[in-house]
């Protein structure tokens, strides 16, 4: 065999060589290599939600829903006039006028009381306990207590999600601890249609 073959046959075992020991090195590295698992910040963690569609609808708010439902596909002012009225201390606004008469000026000024309640309905609801009644409350949002509502108090998607519904406005009365000041609607355990509520927050 000459030189220049034996040459190059010790040159390819040394480039195998080092590569093998190239390899192994990579295989000590990886299995030394240690993940540092940290607790991901608050607003990557999932919704905690007011028990937003976790409690089943009683069978007597089914009922009610289904009433409503029926008066939004008739897009009856008057009906939910009716249906309202018959509900024992339902609450419709907090000027003391009746029902009708604020739901007929809300429509006046281009808000339409069953276009919006249709889309509360749609929604996703929280569960809260008053006075040892459950209450169904939409947006689910509006089932947070004032303080648990700030901001701060909130993960990521439930900040987004209160910004959409009441805006820049509304979260400044939020942290004025005014609780939850948009459009909101409440049907109780047993029933009874409690309220259906629109607040200015300038962001309408």
């Amino acid at each position: 065999m000459d030189a220049y073959r034996l040459t190059s046959i010790r040159l390819l075992t040394g480039a195998v060589l080092m590569a093998g020991l190239v390899a192994c090195g990579e295989e000590d590295v990886r299995e030394t290599v240690t993940l540092q698992v940290e607790q991901a910040p608050e607003y990557m963690l999932p919704s905690r939600e007011p028990e937003a569609d976790r409690t089943v609808l009683s069978a007597p708010a089914q009922g009610t829903i289904g009433q409503l439902r029926g008066i939004i596909e008739s897009n009856s002012l008057r009906q939910l006039t009716r249906l309202a009225g018959s509900q024992s201390g339902f609450i419709s606004n907090f000027a003391g006028a009746s029902h009708g008469d604020h739901w007929d000026l809300l429509r006046r000024t281009g808000f339409d009381p069953i276009l919006r309640l249709e889309e509360l309905l749609d929604g996703p609801y929280g569960v809260k306990m008053v006075a040892g009644e459950t209450w169904y409350v939409w947006p689910e949002l509006a089932a947070l207590e004032p303080e648990a509502l700030l901001p701060e108090r909130l993960n990521f998607s439930q900040r987004a999600r209160l910004e959409e519904l009441v805006g820049e406005a509304g979260i400044a009365q939020v942290r004025e601890g005014r609780g939850y000041p948009g459009i909101r609607t409440a049907i109780a355990d047993d029933g009874r249609w409690l309220y259906y509520v629109h607040e200015i927050t300038g962001e309408e």
